[in-house]
């Protein structure tokens, strides 16, 4: 049941992670101090989910069921994530969205969520599908992307399947019906990656965490744009705004996963560990991500990133 209600608390904040925007804050109740962006983001849901925000049974607080997520409107998020005129939030009504889309999705496959549907019953499924107490990090990822594929906004499709986070780019050419599509996942992969803790607890042991990729988020990427490592083409592009499908996005986000296994070993050399002792995912988490938060700040005082982009709440 831990393990369960690990995974409800963080699918349920990975989600909500989207970009927070410059202006909003989250204050805590006790001390007064204001804090933003992740880490912000991470405390207003870690403090909604404990308050049994995404729970339909208040004697079962920590908890994110199908009832209670369907339940959640903007208004409700907004009340939860102290959203004010005055400290507006980036994307609420897309996160709000994304929540209630989640529940409606659990509530329709009882298969993967249990006969009383919450994010939990993706552990179970997990345990079912362990071998000798070994989960492999692709598996993870592969239930993740079959089990929400439904959340995720209108976006491309093959027959039927929502894509999710794919988009188009004419230099991937390929024959068939993924022809000028590349995949990122990158929320998906996050979840995946932030799921491998809990299942550690539980006494599993996670493999092959270098079968996932880089994350195609504008942290791993702003780091290669500020530093010159990538540079636009048209000077004009780092001063307009673009929406995630966008063909300098795209190609922005391609290259940051290409350049990431390209970084992997060369830390680990620098620092004389193995693929093993270094994962990519320590990489990313405490090197290339908390490095480009670093230089956007010294860059731009309000440490935005250095390409703009028009975040709906289910990608950045």
């Amino acid at each position: 049941e831990r393990a369960r209600i690990r995974f409800d608390l963080a699918v349920t904040s990975v989600l909500l992670d989207a970009g927070a925007g410059l202006d909003w804050h989250w204050r805590d109740a006790t001390t007064g101090t204001r804090v933003g962006r992740s880490e912000g983001l991470a405390l207003a849901s870690l403090e909604s989910f404990v308050r049994g925000a995404f729970s339909s049974d208040p004697s079962h607080p920590l908890r994110a069921d199908a009832a209670g997520l369907e339940a959640l409107t903007s208004q409700r998020l907004g009340v939860l994530f102290q959203v004010t005129p005055d400290n507006p939030l980036l994307g609420l009504d897309g996160r709000a969205s994304l929540m209630r889309r989640l529940g409606q999705t659990m509530a329709g496959n009882r298969p993967v969520f249990g006969n009383a549907p919450r994010i939990g019953g993706l552990y179970d499924r997990l345990v079912e599908s362990a071998a000798s107490g070994t989960i492999a990090a692709p598996r993870v990822l592969e239930l993740l992307l079959t089990a929400l594929g439904p959340i995720w906004p209108g976006r491309l499709a093959i027959d039927g399947v929502a894509l999710g986070d794919t988009w188009r780019h004419p230099v991937i050419d390929v024959d068939g019906p993924t022809r000028g599509l590349i995949p990122f996942h990158k929320l998906s992969q996050w979840l995946a990656y932030s799921l491998i803790e809990p299942l550690q607890e539980a006494g599993f042991k996670v493999i092959d965490l270098d079968g996932l990729t880089g994350l195609a988020e504008y942290r791993n990427g702003g780091l290669f744009l500020d530093l010159g490592v990538i540079e636009p083409r048209a000077p004009g592009l780092l001063a307009g705004t673009f929406k995630p499908e966008d063909e300098p996005i795209v190609e922005w986000r391609a290259l940051t996963v290409a350049l990431l296994d390209e970084i992997a070993p060369l830390v680990r050399h620098r620092l004389g560990k193995t693929a093993a002792e270094l994962p990519l995912a320590a990489i990313l988490e405490g090197g290339t991500w908390s490095a480009g938060r670093r230089i956007a700040r010294e860059r731009r005082a309000d440490g935005s990133p250095p390409l703009n982009i028009a975040s709906d709440g289910s990608v950045f």
